[in-house]
């Protein structure tokens, strides 16, 4: 992913809000499939994790783009910007 593509991606997140929280329990099993199944459906979602939570956010992030097979396009505060491109016929974001 290009430097504008992601910049793109990051103008994209900046109006959303997250849809899925990350508590004390981390990176579950149940919150990879969610969140995979949130990629299928919308190409690019913001996650909220909790104060509560005391893993390392990037770390988190990192795991989860792998399981997901989806990029980190964001960590920023308690925020995490996932992105998966969509199949072709589901595409919705065009990236430049």
């Amino acid at each position: 992913m290009t430097s504008k593509q992601r910049a793109y991606l990051k103008s994209l997140a900046m109006t959303m809000d997250p849809i899925l929280q990350i508590g004390k329990s981390s990176v579950t099993p149940e919150l990879t499939a969610a969140v995979a199944e949130a990629l299928e459906a919308r190409e690019l979602i913001k996650l909220h994790v909790l104060q509560n939570c005391g893993d390392d956010l990037r770390g988190m992030a990192e795991i989860l783009a792998e399981r997901t097979r989806s990029q980190v396009v964001q960590v920023i505060g308690r925020k995490i910007v996932l992105y998966k491109e969509g199949k072709d016929d589901k595409k919705k974001i065009v990236l430049p």
